[in-house]
């Protein structure tokens, strides 16, 4: 048997299992902890603003590329995948210059 079996875990953790035994665990939320905490300390003191938008546009569109890669290009499994309606996907989409 070969391959890779990805499994979800609670708080964003992802456990990907070789059939080698190595496990490795990558998770979401301590990479955006770090990088927040790295933006701050680049602002060096100064101000910032519209922080929530530049954090959740810099996730969505990436977010959106993977999944759509994903899901071979199928809005409708795209939009089940994120828990979206297809609608807003194809807003996004086109927010993001995806269509």
């Amino acid at each position: 048997m070969t391959g890779m079996t990805t499994r979800y875990e609670a708080g964003g953790a992802t456990t990907q299992e070789r059939v080698t035994g190595q496990t490795t665990k990558y998770n979401l939320q301590e990479c955006v902890r770090q990088m927040l905490a790295n933006y701050f300390t680049d602002l060096n003191g100064h101000v910032t603003t519209d922080l929530y938008a530049m954090v959740m546009e810099t996730v969505e569109q990436p977010m959106l590329e993977v999944v759509m890669r994903y899901a071979g290009g199928n809005q409708s499994r795209a939009s089940e995948i994120l828990g979206i309606n297809r609608g807003t996907l194809r807003k996004k989409l086109k927010f993001y210059g995806l269509e």
